[in-house]
């Protein structure tokens, strides 16, 4: 049985799909109270990680579990949810982490990550640890503005990065929680190709079929607009990796294609996927 933690989330609820599709047992873990569909045969359980205890009841009988933290978890007491898991007699554990605890390892925004890994790989427990760069999900974000006016406004237009379909990420960790020949793995997860805002709008536009405006943001305009629903460092460093990217963030990770056998996918398929959130 696999327990998958952030199951509501872009990347949480593929993967208990494809687990289940698998045939194998599968919980799905959300704190929030509101009804969550979720395919057939999968099972939930609210649990916070602030109380690691609440995770018991659902652990009993894991083979494995996939643990996303919210933000950078430093909130979170890290040792007694390892602890509780390891009680439980999970096994293994898949760790949804960060590329920039390696590209970016003295931000605040992503130190308390780095401990975080570092826990899980004292743990005594089988790790894969997962570092996805950029989300294409994070397109969500102009789904509003699209929708009721055709038009973005995003800062750093013309800079690239990789940006990583979630569903790839969940395929990756499906594969690592099914096959445990990936323990002790680490794993950087990009797309395909440099993408820039501007060029990502255009993908939006054509999967559907109307031109969309592109107004070029201030990076104080930006932060501002941030920073009601990000912590400062959160932003600090998000603005940090959009507007200056270091060599290793604007690098294609050939990790995906490794474990899948596959190319990873372009942003313009998670944008035809996707397109009716922004109709």
């Amino acid at each position: 049985m696999f327990v998958v933690v952030g199951a509501t989330g872009n990347v949480g609820r593929t993967l208990s799909s494809l687990l289940a599709t698998s045939g194998s047992a599968v919980t799905a873990v959300s704190r929030g109270r509101r009804p969550i569909t979720l395919p057939d045969g999968v099972r939930h359980h609210r649990a916070d990680l602030e109380r690691p205890e609440s995770l018991s009841p659902t652990l009993t009988d894991a083979e494995a579990l996939y643990l996303l933290v919210e933000g950078a978890g430093a909130h979170l007491d890290m040792r007694e949810i390892l602890r509780v898991a390891e009680a439980s007699g999970v096994e293994r554990i898949v760790l949804q982490s960060s590329q920039a605890v390696v590209t970016r390892p003295d931000s605040p925004s992503h130190t308390p990550l780095n401990a975080i890994e570092d826990l899980v790989r004292r743990s005594g427990l089988g790790w894969t640890i997962l570092r996805p760069g950029g989300f294409a999900s994070n397109a969500l974000a102009w789904a509003e503005p699209i929708r009721g006016s055709r038009m973005v406004s995003a800062p750093f237009g013309d800079v690239g990065l990789p940006v990583v379909d979630p569903a790839d990420i969940a395929e990756v960790a499906a594969a690592a929680l099914l096959d445990g020949s990936h323990n002790g793995r680490t794993y950087e997860l990009t797309g395909p190709a440099l993408s820039t805002p501007r060029e990502r709008v255009a993908d939006l536009a054509a999967a559907l079929g109307e031109p969309i405006g592109f107004v070029h943001q201030t990076p104080d305009e930006a932060r501002e607009q941030m920073l009601r629903f990000m912590p400062p460092p959160v932003v600090e460093g998000t603005l940090a990796i959009l507007g200056t990217p270091t060599n290793a963030e604007q690098r294609i990770s050939p990790h995906v294609a490794e474990v899948l056998g596959r190319p990873p996918r372009p942003f313009a398929d998670w944008a035809t996927r996707t397109i009716a959130a922004f109709r």
